[in-house]
């Protein structure tokens, strides 16, 4: 396929969507490189070994699979044209991002009451990864929360429709991907943690 053909919208179209996935891949090698060190790490002598991870992150691990099952309902009601449903569903999906960013606090308020903190005299170097693999995909999750705030504002002011749609399918591309990242993480912390 020649990328210098079509209309000047299909080209802007086909431009923000690689941008997208350049971001993606980015962030894929970045938490490569976390999940790496942790294997890496977790040969050290002072290595935190046994360690379950909290509820709450099982919790939160739910949480974000069911968010992205409503992003996904909404994008079939805003096929078929429905603005009610698929307000109502992107608003849930905005709601359990919030419960799961909740719930990771949770989790790392467990950590802290079995008596690990990130830095000082109390952590390691083990729960030291998982904080820092935790936070910063929670900060990619209030990324995930501000595009769909923005894909909230542009749906009520009628900006999406069936076959005008590219900012809530960017959208749900980066939110699909971090859920995808966090089941991944889950299950990396929990099998080789």
């Amino acid at each position: 396929m020649d990328l210098t053909q079509g209309t000047p919208q299909e080209k802007n179209i086909r431009a923000k969507k690689m941008m997208l996935w350049f971001g993606i891949i980015s962030l894929i090698m970045s938490f490569a490189g976390w999940t790496s060190a942790f294997v890496v790490s977790s040969s050290r002598p002072d290595w935190l070994k046994d360690f379950q991870l909290p509820n709450a992150f099982i919790i939160s691990t739910v949480v974000i699979v069911i968010s992205s099952i409503t992003f996904l309902l909404a994008k079939n009601a805003l096929k078929k044209d429905n603005k009610s449903l698929t307000t109502i569903w992107l608003v849930i999906t905005l709601i359990l991002g919030v419960v799961f960013i909740f719930n990771q606090f949770q989790g790392f308020q467990e950590i802290i009451n079995l008596g690990y903190n990130f830095t000082g005299p109390t952590s390691n170097v083990t729960m030291s990864y998982i904080y820092l693999i935790a936070v910063v995909h929670i900060l990619h999750v209030v990324v995930g929360l501000i595009c769909l705030l923005v894909v909230i504002y542009n749906h009520l002011r009628n900006k999406y429709n069936a076959n005008n749609k590219l900012g809530f399918d960017l959208a749900a591309t980066f939110w699909h991907f971090i859920d995808i990242l966090w089941v991944y993480l889950f299950l990396f912390l929990y099998f080789v943690g």
